[in-house]
Formats: structure tokens, sequence, C-alpha cells
């Protein structure tokens, strides 16, 4: 995989990041609105977490071990809003007012 392209801190005409553009051999791999594809990929982690974390708790040998996916399970859960706010400080600093949308959409 080689090192991505498109990024900077230019932004597109409707207000987002350019893409990350990553080379894998002679497929390329586009991510498109990052904030969006990081809370995507965190909500499935959480739904992981919680799922094996439920699957140990069935035997008593591992629900030591469950105990602690449901724990990383919680801290997923709190990286969530941590996003959300990330996202929201990136849109405040964006030099021209005019690419700021008044609507920020959905929080992801």
């Amino acid at each position: 995989m080689s090192a991505p392209t498109g990024g900077g801190s230019s932004e597109t005409s409707g207000g987002h990041a350019p893409p990350l553009i990553y080379k894998l051999g002679h497929e390329e791999l586009v991510i498109r609105r990052r904030y969006e594809v990081l809370s995507i990929v965190n909500d499935i982690l959480v739904g992981l977490w919680f799922l094996v974390g439920s699957i140990l708790f069935f035997s008593a040998e591992t629900t030591y071990v469950g105990t602690w996916f449901f724990v990383i399970g919680s801290v997923e859960l709190l990286i969530r809003p941590v996003i959300r706010f990330a996202r929201r400080v990136h849109l405040q600093r964006v030099p021209m007012a005019s690419a700021v949308p008044t609507d920020y959409g959905p929080d992801f």
C-alpha cells in the first residue's frame, strides 16, 4: 500500500476535505468524508467488542476476558462524541466562511 494522496488543507466545493487515495496494486482505496468513515469504523468496533464480550460471558472461564471486552466497548462508545466534537471544531477552523455549511448535517 502506498502513501495516501489528496491530503492538504484545501477543501472541495462541497465544504469537505479532498479524499484520501491509497494505491493498492492496480486498485485505489478512496476515502471520502473522513469523519463519517471514522465514526462508522468506530461503531463497527463497538459492536464487535460487545458481541465478543457477550459470547465470552457464556462460560465461567472466559468471564474475566469478556469483562475486558465490555470495558473496551465502553471506551469505544466514548470515542464517538470525541469524533463528533473533532468534526465540529475542524469545521469551525475553515478559513473561508463561505465554505462552512450552515447546516452541519447528521452527527456521525
